[in-house]
């Protein structure tokens, strides 16, 4: 159908028929048929059981009708298999068991090269995927951009000021760049491996970019991250590619020369400004603000058509970041239903 190709012509510049919709972390704990494995199952488990993930991976589309479905994973999901190894604390989120900290842990760490028997669970989800979404929607494959998961190493969590990365930046760039080129060279070959798996949209999540100033992130996240733009550009050209650098719509200007398709934004810049600074060639996504959907029906539809309006076209519907886990089904089906709607 027309539908199943829609978002993928969209990322593409091309123009379509209505404005295609989805919606980060659409797979999550707000829906009850989500609440069912989540309460039952932890988070590693269900990403890595490839009957779960597939079937959390469905859950939004059946239910809503989103014009894609994202492979239900995580960002630090590849990282285990380089030697840094993470489990989930409940509440908490991610926790990196041992922390990178010296020239030797970085030296130690393993480049990704069989991506299928390295990490054995992504093919066969991302293939039954495939089968299950063919014809019908676009399958989403995803990353965590270098720096991002580079900082997530060195923490070991989340962090509210990000000091250890920052500081190894700042005070030791010789080694900051010799573990970021590591993580690109494992990310090429694990994004690739997505889309030789069935993926036809691959995102960049940069999702620590609101730790960078604009020099810090045109010095070590942004050359890295287009590396792998390229690279896939170069091996999978059909295939588009976007990058979302959360907290980073500040130096939305020092992305538009990057080698993707589109470039999602987040919530903190309006959509009419976003437009300006890229261009009219330029795709972008998102970006309402999730809170909206704790609101009334008639504002989110008001929001939403406010951000279509704006764009002016070349333009994926999102969020401006993921959708929080007491949003109600209704509201995101509201969001859906307004997309649908909406003329551009």
């Amino acid at each position: 159908s027309l539908d199943s190709t829609l978002l993928v012509r969209a990322l593409k510049g091309e123009d379509v028929e209505r404005t295609p919709v989805w919606l980060m972390r659409q797979a999550g704990r707000y829906m009850a048929d989500f609440r069912k494995y989540s309460e039952k199952y932890p988070f590693r488990q269900r990403s890595e059981t490839p009957e779960i993930a597939v079937e959390l991976s469905l859950q939004p589309w059946r239910r809503f009708g989103v014009d894609g479905v994202i492979m239900f994973s995580d960002i630090l999901t590849p990282l285990p298999a380089m030697g840094v190894d993470f489990t989930i604390v409940e509440g908490k989120g991610p926790k990196i068991i041992a922390p990178l900290k010296s020239q030797e842990d970085i030296d130690n760490l393993k480049v990704l090269q069989d991506v299928a028997t390295e990490v054995p669970f992504l093919g066969p989800i991302l293939k039954e995927l495939s089968v299950q979404t063919a014809g019908k929607t676009t399958l989403i494959g995803f990353i965590g951009a270098p720096w991002t998961l580079v900082a997530y190493s060195v923490e070991g969590g989340h962090s509210k000021l990000c000091k250890k990365m920052k500081t190894m930046c700042l005070e030791n760039p010789a080694m900051a760049h010799s573990v970021l080129e590591k993580y690109t060279e494992s990310l090429c070959t694990y994004a690739s491996f997505q889309i030789e798996s069935g993926a036809q949209v691959l995102q960049i999540f940069e999702s620590w970019a609101h730790h960078m100033g604009e020099e810090l992130f045109v010095e070590f996240a942004k050359p890295y991250a287009n590396r792998i733009a390229t690279y896939l550009k170069n091996k999978h050209p059909s295939v588009p590619v976007v990058y979302f650098a959360n907290g980073g719509s500040v130096y939305l200007h020092a992305q538009t020369d990057m080698s993707v398709d589109g470039l999602s934004i987040d919530w903190k810049i309006s959509m009419k400004r976003a437009r300006e600074i890229v261009g009219d060639k330029m795709v972008l996504a998102g970006n309402v603000d999730p809170m909206v959907l704790y609101g009334s029906e008639t504002n989110i539809q008001r929001s939403v058509v406010n951000c279509i309006q704006q764009a002016r076209g070349k333009h994926v519907l999102n969020l401006g970041h993921g959708v929080e886990k007491d949003t109600s089904e209704a509201a995101v089906e509201a969001f859906v239903n307004a997309a649908r709607l909406a003329t551009h």
